[in-house]
């Protein structure tokens, strides 16, 4: 909703050339927060002994392997399922997908007998491109009524 509301209000107090940097950002926002059917789109993957480390749209994640219900290959992709979210890692080579996918399940079976080891999903470079669109609002929109 606030990616929608808030560029519409910018766009309403906003008059001239300064319409193009909101359009700029809130494409750059939209496109960082991209849900693609229904899973987690994941980017730059790090398969560690105890974890899957990737990049989000907006945070850093780490998927504890006890977590992963299932893994699954595709053309040019492999989904990692937990409960009922997909984890999607895009832009493998379609005939290399098999074996990420093995690779990925192998590490999976690996960790059955480790501690679970959980971590809380930091910031990434979304969150800051989210921030910078607020303040530039806000400080929009106290130039357009002289508050500044």
């Amino acid at each position: 909703m606030p990616f929608v509301a808030v560029p519409l209000l910018n766009t309403w107090l906003w008059m001239g050339g300064r319409d193009l940097l909101a359009v700029a950002l809130f494409t750059i926002i939209g496109a960082s927060v991209v849900r693609v059917a229904g899973g987690v789109v994941l980017y730059r993957v790090e398969v560690t002994a105890t974890a899957l480390k990737a990049r989000t749209s907006l945070l850093v994640r780490s998927l504890a392997w006890q977590d992963v219900d299932r893994v699954e290959a595709g053309e040019g992709f492999v989904v990692l399922t937990t409960g009922q979210d997909e984890n999607e890692i895009n832009g493998i080579t379609k005939d290399r997908s098999p074996y990420v996918a093995g690779v990925i399940e192998a590490a999976r079976r690996a960790a059955a007998d480790q501690p679970v080891r959980r971590a809380r999903p930091r910031p990434g470079l979304g969150v800051l491109l989210v921030l910078l669109y607020l303040v530039l609002s806000v400080g929009a929109f106290a130039w357009k009524w002289h508050l500044v």
